[in-house]
C-alpha cells in the first residue's frame, strides 16, 4: 500500500483496512505454522502495511485534536 493512498482515506476506511490486514496476518501465521505458507515475503509486507496504517491513523487523530 502506498502512503498517498492511505492519507486520502477516512478514519473508518483505515480501520477497515487495518482489520483486514490483521485477519490476513493471522491467516499467514497459521499457514506458516502448518507449513503451507508459499509467499514468505508477504508476512513482512503485511506487518509494514499495518504499521503504516497505524501511523497515519495516529497522525490524523493528532491533527483532529489540535
Amino acid at each position: 500500500m502506498k502512503v498517498e493512498e492511505l492519507r486520502s482515506k477516512t478514519q473508518d476506511q483505515l480501520s477497515d483496512d487495518l482489520a483486514a490486514l490483521k485477519k490476513e496476518q493471522f491467516n499467514l501465521r497459521f499457514q506458516k505454522a502448518t507449513g503451507q505458507l508459499e509467499k514468505t515475503a508477504r508476512v513482512k509486507q503485511v506487518r509494514k502495511d499495518i504499521a503504516r496504517i497505524k501511523t497515519i491513523a495516529a497522525e490524523k487523530a493528532a491533527a483532529k485534536k489540535a
